[in-house]
């Protein structure tokens, strides 16, 4: 039974890591970029636009329906090491989990969390802005690369199965 669930974990571990691959990297490809050359007022107040924006259903469901799959794809994997493609679902779910999920977990939602009880039209929040900008930006690019490394060990082993 176990061996019939699999591909299609993984099948939609690949949809979902690909899909927050590319959310993530427009983001670090030219959202963060545009939102920058804007005055830091608007900068600001779009990033908190978008942040509340980003907490609804679907996204949810997608972020972590996919960390529930890898969770998962984690334990199969383990269950049959024996298996040539289990290090590869293995790392392929290890680093969606640790490089999208607790990333975005410990890094960018508290730098968003920060980010929310600034005032944009205080003159101090420009400093902020720039700092949240810088840390926000990298920090995404971990999560990036994470989930693009993850999309393609997902895609290795459905092509070897």
């Amino acid at each position: 039974m176990i061996e019939k669930l699999t591909p299609i974990l993984i099948f939609i571990a690949v949809l979902g890591s690909g899909l927050i691959a590319g959310l993530f990297f427009a983001f670090s490809a030219f959202v963060m970029k545009g939102l920058y050359r804007l005055s830091p007022q608007q900068g600001i107040s779009a990033m908190q636009s978008i942040n509340n924006a980003v907490l609804n259903r679907l996204f949810f469901t997608l972020f972590m329906g996919t960390s529930l799959v890898c969770i998962i794809l984690v334990i199969i994997s383990i269950l049959n090491w024996q298996d040539p493609n289990a290090i590869y679902i293995f790392t392929g779910s290890l680093l969606y989990l640790l490089g999208s999920l607790l990333v975005t977990a410990v890094c960018n939602v508290p730098l968003n969390d920060t980010l929310a009880n600034v005032i944009a039209t205080d003159p101090e929040s420009f400093g902020q802005w720039k700092d949240y900008y810088s840390k926000w930006t990298a920090w995404n690019h971990v999560r990036t690369i994470s989930s693009l490394i993850s999309l393609a060990l997902f895609v290795f082993v459905l092509w070897g199965i």
